[in-house]
């Protein structure tokens, strides 16, 4: 068997990776940037099979998933190109990274997926998302801080705290009213930004309010399955803030919420996968 190769073709990025042996070793992915589609897509083909020094009868099949891979009609470079759906990749690219053979799997894109992945049921199942994600955190932040790099965000954010933004329980009661939640607790994002908040306090609050929103529907999906574990992919999970937050989250509400190696490239490892996953 050849490699088989995965694309992940996003709103501004493509996303690349391949497998050989059966699915057993992955080929190191990557991404390019580009705002046309299928510019993203051959060159994130060529630049990937240059640096891994692929020669094209070596590849074996693509399955393609996204947003932007509608605009693949035809096969590239004449290898066999599959459309895979974007859930069932989610799912087994969540499963793959954490090593875990049942969990509920997020991607944290431009906005955010949840899907129940059971490998020993071989059952993959989207259950819903938010509109809340990457695009949320640009857009406000594009708004409210004249910021649209995320990066830069992040390290803003890194100087900010949220006593001048979020409003806690301890700031409208002297009563542990939860037991299981602690007076720091978020009672409302934003519910007490104060004139004097700086911007990287700003920042901060736009980061905590779009992770605790999508921990809350991770941790409500969780409950729903009787399943501990959630795995966190795509773009965000990458974000400094993004572990600390999840952590406090999981403490409170009894769940386990991973971010793996590479959890960006969840989605496009996922895609590979399902070649093998019908192969079985």
């Amino acid at each position: 068997m050849g490699i088989i190769i995965g694309i992940d073709v996003g709103g501004s990025t493509t996303k690349i990776c391949g497998f050989t042996d059966d699915g057993k070793k992955l080929i190191k992915p990557l991404f390019v940037k580009a705002t046309d589609p299928l510019a993203s897509v051959y060159g994130a083909f060529g630049k990937f099979t240059q640096i891994n020094d692929i020669p094209l009868e070596n590849v074996s099949e693509v399955r393609v998933t996204g947003v932007g891979s509608s605009f693949i009609t035809t096969d590239l470079f004449e290898r066999k190109t599959k459309h895979v759906e974007e859930f069932n990749a989610i799912g087994l690219g969540g499963l793959h990274l954490s090593g875990l053979r049942r969990a509920i799997v997020v991607s944290m894109g431009t906005g955010t997926a949840t899907v129940m992945a059971d490998a020993d049921k071989d059952s993959l199942v989207y259950l819903g998302g938010t509109g809340v994600g990457g695009g949320t955190l640009l857009g406000l932040s594009k708004k409210m801080l004249n910021m649209q790099d995320i990066s830069l965000i992040s390290e803003l954010a890194e100087t900010g705290s949220l006593d001048n933004v979020d409003l806690r329980i301890s700031d409208i009661t002297q009563k542990n009213i939860i037991p299981t939640l602690p007076v720091e607790t978020t009672a409302s994002n934003f519910g007490k930004l104060s004139d004097i908040a700086s911007k990287g306090d700003i920042a901060l609050g736009i980061i905590n309010m779009i992770f605790e929103t999508i921990g809350m529907i991770a941790v409500f999906a969780s409950r729903s399955y009787g399943i501990s574990d959630i795995v966190l992919t795509g773009n965000l999970a990458a974000i400094k803030q993004a572990k600390p937050t999840f952590e406090g989250l999981g403490h409170m509400f009894s769940t386990n919420f991973l971010i793996p190696d590479i959890a960006e490239f969840g989605t496009v490892i996922g895609a590979a996968l399902t070649y093998f996953r019908e192969e079985k």
